[in-house]
Parts: structure tokens; C-alpha cells; sequence
């Protein structure tokens, strides 16, 4: 695993997002009260669960619709993750792949904290589209989660009653780390009464396994190819945030998800600011160059 790479030492260039819909109005208002600081983001994992599936051999990707009464990113395409959750601190979870000191390199951030990201994205990822990237050894992954006991396991886990540590302890599994590649990490604009300090990872489904519509938090639940979405973002049929489209256009050019998962791309810290150009509102960020 490639330490993280941060700061000066990464080459980047400037992207601009045209800042339209609710995201644009939000800008617009807080840009019109003098840019005050925004509250502080909370930690956050998403995951990138990748498959074959595009006649051309690149990834096809999970995604889901946000519910339109969502406080956050409403009628928008994400890709599965959530808010680190007080049960991801557990430091004693059954592990397997890279160490949590080596996850903390890699992601610049204390033990703790590289415990936290990682279990939250194992976690969110069984929660909202049933795929849970464990095994009953450091070698094995299983290949069915559909049944009753794991549904009720998912349950549990959405209701708070239960930790992923406890639901690995308890089945005999471990946690496979090794599952996970570390893609990106975005800050949301100072603007947003919701923001999130989000670390972006990729998955390879596991065979055997599939990705389901169960979350309550989404109205529709797809595979797509990434450049079909982004098409409909152009075109103004669908909506998403500044860096789903980024990492939608990084998968489109991938050249297979076995790729993806090896990659270990030079990461750095991106929170677009807004500012008007003329009289719209455009989204300025710093992308590393890749």
C-alpha cells in the first residue's frame, strides 16, 4: 500500500463546477452574506463498488438515487457511504489486509481515525446495497449475504444495535481491508449547513455476491456505466455533486476494475470554493493531476 502523497508534492490543476439547482442558490446566499465559515464536516466514507459489464471491458459502477426529502444531496447520484458512526471506533474489530497503521499512512490520519473510515465504509456499503466485503479467513470473502441472518444483521446495523465489530465477531469473520483502495477525499464547500470530510474508496463486487435497492434512502438503485451518467448530468436529467462527476469521469477511462482496485492514485484534500463568474456561481477546486 502507497503512502498517502499530500500537500506541494502533488502536482494539481484547476477544475470549475457550474454551481446551478439548490447547490447553486446555497452558494449564491452564502456568498451574498459575505462567506462566513461554514460549521465543521463531519467524517464520512463512500465506496465505489465496481463490476465488469461494458463491452469495452472498463467498470460498470453501483449507484443510487437520493430520496428527494433527504437533508443532504437530495434527488441526487451517490455512490454508497455515510457519516462515521460512534460503532466504527471499535480499535478491536476482526481485521484482515493491511494494518490500521498502514491504512493510516495511506489516508493521513491517526490509527483511530483509519479504523473509523475503513470499518465506516464496510459498514455503509452492507447497509445500503447489501455487499459486505468480509470473509471467514484473511484469504476468503463470502459469496451470499442474502439470507435471513444476514438481512437481520443489516437490520441491526441500521437500527444502531449492533457494530460491524460485533457482526464480524459474532459470524466468525474477518474484515477484509485488502478489499479497499483508497481513490479520493473531498471536503463539502464551506456553503452547505451539511458538510462532510469524505474519503472516496473502490470495491470489486465479490462473486457471488449482488448489490440490492433495500436502503430506504434511495428511490432507485443501479448499475451504470459511468459515461451514460455522466451524459444525463449534461444533458440535465440527472444531478450530482462536483466529485461524483470527477470520480465518474476517472472510472470512465479506467481500463478495467481490477485497475481501479490496484491503483493508488496521489491524493489530496478538495473542498471547492465558490465565487460568482459574471453573474453565475461557479465551483473552483484543485484536482491532483493524474
Amino acid at each position: 500500500m502507497a503512502e498517502r502523497v499530500t500537500g506541494s508534492a502533488v502536482p494539481t490543476r484547476e477544475q470549475v463546477f457550474v454551481a446551478g439547482g439548490p447547490v447553486g442558490e446555497s452558494a449564491r446566499l452564502w456568498l451574498d452574506a459575505g462567506s462566513p465559515a461554514g460549521v465543521p464536516p463531519r467524517r464520512a466514507s463512500t465506496v465505489m463498488v465496481l463490476r465488469h459489464g461494458r463491452s469495452d471491458g472498463g467498470p460498470e459502477v453501483f449507484m443510487l438515487r437520493r430520496v428527494a426529502s433527504m437533508a443532504f444531496a437530495p434527488s441526487m447520484w451517490v455512490f454508497p457511504g455515510g457519516g462515521v458512526d460512534p460503532r466504527d471506533a471499535d480499535v478491536d474489530v476482526p481485521w484482515a489486509g493491511p494494518t490500521p497503521q498502514e491504512w493510516a499512512v495511506r489516508l493521513g490520519v491517526p490509527r483511530e481515525e483509519a479504523v473509523e473510515l475503513v470499518c465506516a465504509a464496510v459498514r455503509e456499503v452492507f447497509e445500503e446495497c447489501g455487499v459486505l466485503l468480509a470473509g471467514r479467513a484473511a484469504d476468503e470473502v463470502l459469496a451470499d449475504v442474502t439470507g435471513p441472518t444476514w438481512q437481520g444483521h443489516r437490520a441491526a446495523l441500521l437500527a444502531k444495535e449492533l457494530s460491524m465489530s460485533q457482526l464480524l465477531s459474532h459470524e466468525g469473520l474477518v474484515l477484509r481491508s485488502d478489499l479497499l483502495s483508497f481513490q479520493d477525499h473531498w471536503l463539502t464547500p464551506e456553503f452547505e449547513k451539511r458538510r462532510y470530510d469524505t474519503y472516496f474508496f473502490a470495491a470489486l463486487l465479490p462473486e457471488g455476491q449482488r448489490a440490492d435497492d433495500q436502503t430506504s434512502e434511495a428511490d432507485i438503485s443501479r448499475w451504470v456505466a459511468p459515461a451514460d451518467l455522466i451524459a444525463d448530468v449534461a444533458s440535465g436529467e440527472a444531478s450530482m455533486l462536483a466529485p461524483t462527476v470527477t470520480n465518474l469521469e476517472r472510472l470512465d477511462q479506467a481500463s478495467g476494475p481490477e485497475d481501479v482496485i490496484a491503483s493508488t492514485p496521489p491524493v489530496v484534500p478538495v473542498m471547492p470554493v465558490a465565487e460568482y463568474d459574471g453573474a453565475r456561481v461557479v465551483l473552483r477546486a484543485r484536482l491532483p493531476i493524474r
